[in-house]
Order: structure tokens, then C-alpha cells, then sequence
């Protein structure tokens, strides 16, 4: 509000009375009640037209700088209290959680179906995971830092990987592991030498980042109750990520590594690990066979250290090479390995504390 919206308006009291038939411009002045009136305040006559904006709108701040009612029936108007200041913001999530909660819901009835239907299904699932990661993981690299690693021979050696982990186990993941990462060193020979280290180098890391963590699920679905193996170690993985996110966002406060992750904080942390022992110790309990609930509650620290540290790995690498997601393919998630980042490195510290508590069975 400026002055001038203060008071009354410039020129108000100046029209003439109308017993006196258009008297000359002056105060409103009744003759015949002249003892029950008092005199009109002295303001400035009102600008003609021909004067300037600034010289009218100078003189309509005099006008309205006088003080007091300029009419017997006017009172004088109350000043205008100051606004109370607007509270602050709720905190929002920073995704479409519709859409999040959404995808997450179609992928779990995929991975829950296949997985306790035909295990071939579900290994043909992660190998298509797998295969789809490492697209976008050698595209970002491709695109935001000029490093070539091959992507053929990392399709195929991951996905025999993948396979090769189900059918022979551990021995069959290492062998196939080795010859993926010959495969990548001799494929990327086909090109000019320059910037041969820098590509062979991020084919070898994504070789040992995406299809040989993964190979450590295909491997716990080989035991005779494998699929509530792999089931415990997806429960444990989401509601570790759940209780982060919602403790974080709810009573966040403390950053936990600010260069890496801003988002994340100490008490997210806590509702970590605070909800993946309580679910450890529930599938212990009763989804594993000869399991105990106080296994569950070690299994749950594990894993919800794991999650964090798999999720701050590959913010520091999305970070490194300047974007927010790594692709786009799941609305709310961003891609496919925006969503594997916490289940990869979890995978092989659930197969090696089951095959420690209960065996490979």
C-alpha cells in the first residue's frame, strides 16, 4: 500500500453544496450552521490537466498527508496492520510419489510372480535388469564423459553371468565373470587406441557393478527354498529404503554426507536401520527355514548399512558425471538403476549371512 491510499482521496470537499447552485471551488461550508461545524483543513487546489504524472501524483501525496476527517460524518481510518508472515512450506517429496508408489507396486507383483511361479522366469527378470543397467550405466558414461565401454560384450558376458550363477553357482559366476571381462579388453581393440585404458577400465567396473552383484541373487534362488531367500532379501532392501525415506523426510535434520547426497540425512539413517531389523527378524522368523529372529535383527543392521552405502556409491557416480538420474524408464524412479542401486550391493551380504545362519541348502 503507498500513501496516498491513506485518507481521502485528492481534491474531496471541494464540490459545491448543492442549495448554493455551483458555488466557487472551496470548503464545504454550511452558513447556518456555522456554530456547529468547524473549519475545513487547507489542502492544495487540484491539479490541472496539464500538468505532469509526477507533479500530480507529488501533489496527490500532500493531499493525502493531511491529517484529520475532511467531513463531519467521516471518521478517520484505521491504519493497516502489518500482514502476518506466510508460514513456511511443508516439505514435499522430491518425485512424483504417485507414480512412484505406482511403478514400485507393478514391478513387486512382476518380481513376486515370477519368482514363486516358474525361477526361470525370475532369472530371465534379472537378467533383463541387468542388461538394461548396463545400457544406461555405459550411455551416462558415453554421453557425459566420452568413455566408450563396450556395450555388446557386456550385455552378453552379463547376462551368461547371471545364468551361469543360477546353474553352477559361485564357480560359474567367477568363470563367466573372467571371460566378460577378456571379452570387453578384446572387443575394445577393434578401435583407434586412444582412450583405450579409460574405456576397458569402466567396462571391467561395470562388469563387476551391475552383473556380478546380481549374479548373488540368481545364486540364493538355487537353494531348496530359494525364493523366500530372494523374497527376505527384497523385503529387507525396500523397507530399508522405505524407513529411510520416510524417518528422513519426516524428522530429518542432520545431514549425513552433504557433498555426496544432500537428501540424506543421520535420522534417515536411523529409520533404516531401526525397520530392516524389525523386518530382518520377521523373515527369519518365519520365511526361512531353521532361521531365528535374533539372526533377522543382524541381518537387518547388515543390510541397511549395505543399502545406504550402495545408494551413496552411486550418488557419488551420478554426481561425477553432473545428472539426477541415470535414465528415465520408470516415472518416479527415474531408471533401472536408480532402483538397483541399494539392492546390488546387498545381494551378496544376504547370500553369505544366510548360507553362514542356515546354509546353502
Amino acid at each position: 500500500m503507498n500513501d496516498s491510499s491513506w485518507g481521502a482521496p485528492p481534491g474531496a470537499g471541494y464540490w459545491s453544496a448543492p442549495e448554493m447552485g455551483g458555488a466557487p471551488a472551496g470548503p464545504a461550508y454550511d452558513v447556518h450552521g456555522a456554530q456547529q461545524t468547524r473549519p475545513m483543513p487547507i489542502v492544495p487546489d487540484v491539479p490541472d490537466a496539464g500538468r505532469d504524472a509526477d507533479d500530480r501524483d507529488d501533489r496527490s501525496g500532500d493531499a493525502a498527508r493531511v491529517s484529520g476527517p475532511l467531513f463531519r460524518d467521516e471518521k478517520p481510518q484505521e491504519p493497516m496492520s502489518t500482514p502476518l508472515p506466510s508460514p513456511p512450506p511443508k516439505k514435499r517429496a522430491g518425485r512424483d510419489l504417485r507414480a512412484a508408489i505406482g511403478v514400485g507396486l507393478g514391478l513387486g507383483a512382476l518380481v513376486v510372480g515370477s519368482l514363486f511361479i516358474v525361477k526361470a522366469v525370475f532369472v530371465g527378470v534379472v537378467v533383463l535388469a541387468v542388461v538394461v543397467g548396463l545400457w544406461e550405466l555405459t550411455s551416462r558414461l558415453k554421453e557425459r564423459k566420452g568413455i566408450n565401454a563396450p556395450l555388446v560384450p557386456l550385455a552378453v558376458g552379463g547376462a551368461a553371468m547371471v545364468v551361469a550363477g543360477y546353474v553352477r553357482e559361485a564357480e560359474g559366476a567367477w568363470v563367466a565373470m573372467a571371460l566378460t571381462a577378456l571379452a570387453v579388453l578384446v572387443w575394445r581393440m577393434t578401435e583407434p587406441p586412444e582412450g583405450y585404458l579409460k574405456d576397458v577400465t569402466a567396462g571391467v567396473f561395470a562388469v563387476f557393478y551391475v552383473p556380478f552383484l546380481a549374479t548373488f541373487v540368481a545364486m540364493m534362488l538355487t537353494a531348496d527354498d530359494g525364493a523366500w531367500r530372494v523374497l527376505t532379501f527384497l523385503l529387507l532392501t525396500v523397507v530399508s529404503d522405505t524407513g529411510a525415506y520416510a524417518v528422513g523426510w519426516r524428522f530429518g535434520t542432520h545431514k549425513l554426507a552433504p557433498r555426496i547426497s544432500p537428501g540424506k540425512t543421520r535420522e534417515g539413517l536411523l529409520g533404516a536401520v531401526g525397520f530392516a531389523m524389525v523386518a530382518g527378524a520377521l523373515c527369519m522368523e518365519f520365511l526361512i527355514d531353521g532361521g531365528s529372529w535374533w539372526q533377522g535383527l543382524l541381518m537387518g543392521l547388515a543390510v541397511a548399512a549395505s543399502a545406504t552405502l550402495g545408494d551413496l556409491g552411486e550418488s557419488m557416480i551420478k554426481r561425477d558425471l553432473g545428472i539426477k538420474d541415470m535414465g528415465t524408464l520408470l516415472p518416479g524412479h527415474g531408471g533401472i538403476m536408480d532402483r538397483l542401486d541399494s539392492l546390488l550391493p546387498s545381494a551378496p551380504v544376504v547370500w553369505l549371512l544366510l548360507v553362514l545362519f542356515v546354509g546353502s541348502g
